[in-house]
């Protein structure tokens, strides 16, 4: 499911990307900055004992608010 919802972001934020603009590069620093955070947050997690399961489960919590913040605008 994961990989489902994350194409839908990925089409999404290619679509502003393309456009460009300060849109686009407002884009493009949040999904690095946000790629950062995540990869940091699921390693955390799994150092404290969490499952890959809890790791995909938070992610598709950034994908589903990732999402939202996209349709809105």
């Amino acid at each position: 499911m994961l990989g489902l919802e994350a194409q839908k972001v990925i089409g999404m934020r290619m679509v502003r990307i393309a456009w460009g603009g300060q849109a686009g590069q407002a884009e493009l620093q949040s999904m690095v900055s946000e790629k950062i955070s995540a990869g940091l947050e699921a390693f955390g997690t799994l150092l404290s004992g969490g499952s890959p399961e809890m790791v995909v489960e938070r992610y598709r919590e950034h994908v589903a608010a990732n999402v939202e913040r996209l349709t809105k605008s």
